[in-house]
């Protein structure tokens, strides 16, 4: 902001008005206290003219815009042009964004809303040294000060939470005026944020090594066998069928985790798009059940539903949901074979909002509170081992809380160590 805006006609004309509206009701309060000296005070007519005229060059030798030191508006923010109310002030608290003015000492004149939310320690009146004393901040604005020119930092802070924003630094220079030499100079400091790009940033990047990772993996084990059974064991039959099982077993993990991140991709294409089919949740969840009952046997355990009798319609994606469903209890038989049981059930939400809830819960070892929050993080296992060797990929709880999502719901995951998982979808 290089230069103060110009007042308009309409501007020079609102200023007048009020001058003269001011200077008028004076006039009016002068002849009020004439008539009283007169009528009441016994006072002579020459003394009483006397006393009207002195007020009168009173009212004459006023200056053009009163202020009072109490007043904020004045006080905290002197004007850039002879305006009736403090532009950059009103500027300022028109910004979405944080913004601060300073005066030269440095010291806060004005905090918009934005800015008193985001940094509740500032204070007007104060310098700003006394709630922000990060020194990249201080030196930009010393360098601004001193040299009357706009820089620019990357704020970073930790505390209370991780936050990024970019912190512009600009001088307010006073059309005719020498910055240097001008004493009522300004600062006007504005914070962008930056934090959701930087974590956007930080999933993009972990994302990518975690996918890697988890290809890279599975494809040296098949470049290995397939080196081996091009070499020493080209004739070797036993190894050969071995190998050949082995590299089978990695290959469909391959393309069970392509399978997951294309499903993962697809559900954040049309995360917006609200799903319009209708699903009977309890034939869904029958065939779920039916669907797994194979694994269910083999990890020796038994899924029993719990379905209420009322309509069990809702709105949905069916295809959606029964990834859902089967991702829930998947990983129930998967992580909950410490139990005999993993029962599911559906019932009335009972919340403001919901019309469904869908409970599966498992009664394996369960997980420590710490670990509940991330568990829908894309890749993120408690025991990346145990997590192969089960053939998981680490997606499905994200792909379960994408497509929850999408559905307008609510997921939630409760567990403690020894007494199973307990995972709640609420849908609308």
């Amino acid at each position: 902001m290089n230069q103060a805006p110009s007042r308009t006609a309409g501007q020079y004309l609102q200023d007048m008005l009020s001058r003269l509206l001011q200077q008028i009701g004076l006039l009016a309060g002068g002849a009020v206290v004439f008539a009283a000296l007169v009528l009441f005070a016994g006072l002579s007519l020459v003394g009483a003219i006397i006393g009207f005229a002195a007020l009168l060059a009173g009212i004459a030798l006023l200056p053009t815009r009163a202020s009072s030191p109490s007043d904020p508006d004045t006080a905290a923010s002197p004007l850039l042009l002879d305006m009736p109310a403090s532009t950059v002030a009103i500027f300022a608290d028109a910004l979405i964004e944080p913004c601060l003015v300073l005066d030269r000492r440095r010291i806060v004149l004005h905090a918009n809303l934005a800015a008193r939310q985001e940094y509740p320690g500032v204070s007007t009146g104060n310098p700003i040294s006394f709630s922000m004393r990060n020194p990249d901040l201080v030196r930009a604005i010393d360098v601004a000060m001193r040299t009357g020119r706009t820089s620019s930092i990357e704020l970073h802070e930790t505390v209370p939470s991780q936050t990024w924003h970019k912190v512009v630094v600009a001088p307010l220079n006073r059309p005719g005026l020498d910055w240097l030499s001008d004493e009522d100079r300004q600062l006007l400091v504005t914070f962008q944020s930056l934090t959701e790009l930087k974590q956007v940033e930080a999933l993009r990047s972990d994302f990518i090594a975690n996918a890697s990772h988890e290809l890279r993996t599975p494809l040296a084990s098949l470049r290995g066998f397939i080196d081996t059974l091009l070499g020493p064991a080209a004739k070797d039959t036993a190894a050969r069928e071995k190998f050949l099982g082995i590299m089978q077993g990695q290959a469909e993990r391959m393309s069970k985790l392509i399978d997951d991140l294309l499903s993962l991709s697809r559900i954040e294409m049309h995360q917006h798009v609200r799903p319009t089919g209708s699903i009977d949740l309890a034939a869904l969840l029958r065939e779920v059940r039916e669907g797994l009952m194979t694994q269910a046997k083999a990890a020796e355990i038994d899924i029993r539903l719990n379905l209420f009798a009322g309509s069990s319609t809702t709105i949905g994606d069916r295809g959606q949901l029964y990834e859902v469903f089967e991702n829930l209890l998947d990983n129930a038989i998967k992580y909950g074979a410490g139990g005999r049981f993993v029962d599911v059930s559906l019932e009335p939400a009972g919340r403001t909002g919901f019309q469904h809830m869908v409970t599966v819960i498992d009664y394996g070892q369960g997980v420590e509170p710490e670990h509940v929050p991330r568990l829908t993080e894309r890749f993120y296992r408690i025991d990346a081992d145990a997590s192969r060797k089960k053939k998981g990929t680490g997606l499905g709880l994200a792909i379960v809380k994408h497509i929850v999502n999408r559905h307008r719901g609510q997921l939630s995951i409760k567990s403690k160590p020894g007494e199973g998982m307990r995972v709640e979808v609420l849908l609308p």
